[in-house]
């Protein structure tokens, strides 16, 4: 299908789209809470694959089509984060800009409890990479490869992201003996 999408055959495009685009939106629905920014990333998807299908070398298309996906979300993340911030230096905690979907509140709740509130506390760029290497269950390899970075800065992440993990939880569960 794909070598018939770098033909540029239109129906194959949106065949491909049809099968993928429900799980493709699902997954990066649980990873931005902003429902603008998914839909841009899920057509952005779809464009860069129309653009670039003759580049796929064989293997899994949903595979291909999530890295392309997850790439899009996080430099959309990053954009926004930039645009919020302006030129100034950035923090090391800054809260979110929108407030989390009733859905990202249902599914951390259930998933997470405690430690998905912590979550939200990170930065997107330590979250992202917790994400990908606890919650995906990839490893540094796969995770620098979907994130687009290096594999010693998804280390180094990783440690900072526990780090301050581990703090954010500390804030938000109560000590024994207080109530």
């Amino acid at each position: 299908m794909l070598r018939a999408v770098a033909g540029g055959d239109a129906e194959a495009l949106a065949l491909l789209y049809d099968r993928h685009a429900g799980w493709l939106l699902a997954r990066l629905t649980r990873r931005c809470q902003d429902p603008e920014t998914v839909r841009e990333v899920l057509q952005d998807t779809f464009v860069t694959v129309w653009r670039s299908a003759a580049a796929h070398h064989g293997g899994e298309a949903g595979g291909w089509l999530w890295v392309i996906a997850a790439r899009r979300l996080v430099d959309a993340q990053r954009a926004q984060a930039r645009a919020g911030r302006g030129d100034r230096a950035e923090p090391a905690y800054e809260p979110r800009p929108l407030a989390p979907s009733a859905e990202e509140r249902v599914l951390a709740g259930l998933e997470y409890g405690d430690v998905g509130t912590a979550l939200d506390r990170i930065s997107p760029e330590l979250r992202e990479v917790l994400r990908a290497t606890v919650v995906d269950g990839l490893t540094t390899r796969e995770t620098a490869q979907l994130l687009g970075i290096p594999e010693g800065t998804v280390k180094s992440r990783a440690t900072r992201a526990r780090r301050e993990l581990r703090a954010a939880l500390d804030r938000i569960t109560p000590t024994e003996g207080t109530a």
